[in-house]
């Protein structure tokens, strides 16, 4: 049989768009996309399967790439007695999801790159992360562990069979199965979370847990405020702060480019994983947005502003949408398959310093205000950190507040530049509607806090996603786009993100195709997820590629729980859709499942605001104005309103009816009936648990109703 006949014969990744996919097209192991040929092949010559997933960013898969998939023995022991399969976890999160829920119950832990070995039927029956090429503290090497596998396989199968047929069991049990009875969540759930994010919070350091790795819990952020905002308890609001300044101050922000990395290798926030995630780069922003209306603290909007900067500059589809990530590693502009050290980009040495900045005296404000030391934090080299107060430093230099500070800008402007000529690191160019979902819904929440122009920047990207990846013929959306090619049917995180994202852009801009579109997701987000014999949302899709389990998405991880998004997103779109299920989907989902969320709401933490949302209501401000009057923005911009819906009408009947032929809507929701303009002008009602204000003019006093 030729190479050309025998697909396991050559490695078929560069027939793939994934930039993961294409870092490993040149290595010798034979690799192959999971899809049915390399199944189907492997189920025919009942070869086990190696599977190995992880994304274009992630360190370790490149340190792995290189120590075992580029040598040449290894590479043999996979092609002739495996299946060698890679899966991008970004382009894939369905079959990762399945396959880290096992290394958790095995190992209790996961992460990438994952190495799992299957079945020829995709049952798993050894797993792991990163392995050595040789043994080390505890660690097999890759390639005893793959002549280990190898003899087992040959001479214990079924032992092995037995041990795959347990584990599969234990992944549907743990991400499939639902309860037998529904539940009911109490009025107490917000307080519980908000406890239980208490007790694992760093008083000393910010965030959670009392060692590194240290990742943002942006959920955990939301619950505190939020639960602040109804409590009144000072110390919520004080761990809020804690945090967000220890991350603004720490290593895992960028001082010079702005953005945040991936997460702290350290209790300290000082040296992050290098790689930025889009997804970090959405949901982060949106935390200190909240957290600056919550305490006027202008160091978080410029947190934000400096991010969305990054976003634009850095992540930015020439026509609107976002790339996924850039990696930790940089690649040299005659290579650029290869990185060098990991960070590279990032850090500094004095010398570096007095190179860029052509000042002295500048020179060593910068390294004092940002703690560049010939020691170095990091490999002898320092990773920014904000290690010295403006007044500490005029202090010491004998200088004014004022000079100090334009100095600091004038260096850090010329090290930005400075570092511009260094070599970048590689971008991931997949454009994922379920991350830029998730950055649609910052950018639009900072149109409203921050800037009305970012408000462009949203609806570019959530029309880019609108024209590239979603079918509105078949009321289809597509995961991925990528060089033009548009491929992967959705997951649930795509329709819910999405649709939260074109919501909060109808929110931000008062453009009801916005809000149309939000419905049309939401429509046939219920069509494909929502499973009512089982009371809940699947990950994947109703008649969709059969795995060995069909995935739910309950807990908050790298990104928010995608039912939690979708649970609360329903609750805001049934306020302008009454014939819709939407109500009934999302308490349905709460409702089944009530008990996890009660044991431990805070690893559910977008469950328990949906939750909360549907427990205590959202709350109204349906504004009937062609245009938001300019202080009304500025109140806006000011006051923290969880589980705010901003329902935006015209200001004259006429306008409202041609809306709702627009949006397909026979009468008007109660969120816009009877509530017009008033005398012309500009006009509010605030409304919540069905009790809303007399007409306003004045957005203070309908703001200040709601809290009496």
């Amino acid at each position: 049989m030729s190479d050309d006949a025998d697909p396991l014969a050559r490695n078929r990744l560069d027939e793939e768009a994934s930039p993961y996919l294409q870092q490993h097209a040149d290595n010798p192991v034979d690799w192959q996309p999971w899809d049915e040929t390399a199944l189907e092949a492997a189920r025919e010559r009942d070869k086990p399967i190696f599977l190995s997933i992880g994304y274009s960013s992630c360190h370790w898969c490149h340190v792995m790439e290189e120590e075992s998939f580029e040598d040449e023995t290894t590479a043999r022991k996979l092609n002739d007695h495996f299946v060698p399969i890679k899966v991008d976890r970004e382009e894939r999160p369905d079959v990762d999801s399945i396959y880290q829920t096992l290394a958790q119950l095995v190992s209790g832990r996961g992460g990438w790159p994952l190495s799992v070995w299957l079945t020829p039927d995709q049952k798993p029956f050894y797993v792991g992360t990163y392995f050595p090429p040789e043994s080390r503290r505890g660690t097999p090497g890759f390639g005893d562990l793959l002549e280990k596998l190898r003899s087992s396989w040959q001479n214990d199968r079924d032992e092995i069979e037995e041990r795959a047929t347990q584990w599969t069991q234990a992944i549907e049990n743990e991400v499939a199965s639902t309860p037998d009875q529904p539940g009911e969540l109490g009025d107490d759930l917000l307080n519980s979370a908000a406890n239980a994010a208490m007790r694992t919070a760093d008083r000393e350091h910010g965030g959670f847990g009392s060692s590194g790795p240290k990742f943002p819990q942006t959920g955990r952020l939301h619950v505190l405020l939020r639960a602040h905002e109804r409590t009144g308890r000072d110390v919520l609001l004080d761990v809020v702060e804690e945090t967000l300044d220890g991350m603004a101050d720490g290593g895992i922000y960028d001082h010079l480019g702005g953005g945040f990395h991936r997460y702290s290798t350290d209790r300290e926030w000082v040296v992050p994983h290098f790689e930025k995630m889009g997804y970090d780069n959405a949901e982060i922003p949106r935390a200190y947005l909240a957290g600056y209306q919550a305490t006027g603290n202008e160091r978080y909007a410029e947190v934000v502003e400096e991010t969305f900067a990054f976003l634009q500059r850095e992540l930015q589809h020439p026509e609107g949408g976002f790339y996924s990530t850039l990696d930790a590693r940089s690649a040299p502009p005659d290579d650029p398959s290869a990185g060098d050290e990991e960070g590279a980009f990032y850090t500094w040495t004095p010398a570096e310093v007095r190179e860029a900045i052509d000042d002295e005296t500048t020179a060593e404000l910068f390294c004092d205000r940002y703690g560049v030391t010939e020691a170095g934090n990091f490999e002898r080299t320092t990773v920014l950190t904000r290690s010295a107060s403006i007044a500490e430093l005029a202090e010491s230099y004998d200088l004014p507040e004022s000079e100090v500070e334009e100095r600091l800008e004038d260096a850090r402007e010329q090290a930005f530049e400075a570092r511009e000529e260094r070599p970048r690191p590689n971008r991931d160019e997949k454009v994922l509607a379920s991350w830029n979902g998730l950055l649609i819904s910052a950018l639009a929440e900072g149109a409203i806090v921050l800037e009305e122009d970012y408000v462009d920047v949203a609806v570019a990207a959530l029309e880019f996603c609108r024209e590239q990846l979603w079918d509105a013929e078949e009321e289809r959306l597509s995961r991925r786009f990528k060089d033009s090619e548009v491929k992967i049917d959705g997951y649930l995180e795509d329709y819910a993100f999405l649709a939260r994202g074109a919501f909060d852009t109808y929110q931000a801009s008062g453009d009801a195709a916005h809000l149309g579109f939000a419905l049309d997701l939401a429509d046939a987000l219920v069509e494909r997820f929502w499973d009512p014999q089982e009371g809940t949302l699947y990950f994947t899709q109703t008649g969709g590629e059969s795995l060995i389990a069909r995935p739910q998405e309950l807990n908050d991880q790298s990104t928010p729980s995608s039912a939690g998004v979708a649970a609360e997103t329903l609750l805001a779109l049934s306020h302008f859709r009454l014939d819709s299920d939407f109500e009934d989907v999302a308490s349905g989902v709460l409702s089944t499942h009530a008990e996890s969320i009660e044991g431990n709401p805070i690893q559910h933490a977008s469950l328990t605001l949906a939750a909360d949302r549907y427990r205590n209501g959202s709350v109204e401000l349906t504004v009937a104005a062609d245009d938001m009057p300019a202080e009304w923005r500025e109140v806006l911009a000011k006051t923290y309103l969880p589980a705010r819906i901003l329902a935006r009408r015209p200001g004259d009947d006429g306008g409202l009816d041609e809306w709702l032929v627009g949006l397909e809507l026979d009468d008007a929701p109660p969120i816009w009936a009877e509530r017009d303009a008033r005398d012309s002008e500009p006009t509010v009602y605030a409304c919540r648990d069905f009790a809303c204000s007399p007409p306003q003019h004045d957005l203070d006093a309908a703001i200040e109703w709601l809290r009496e």
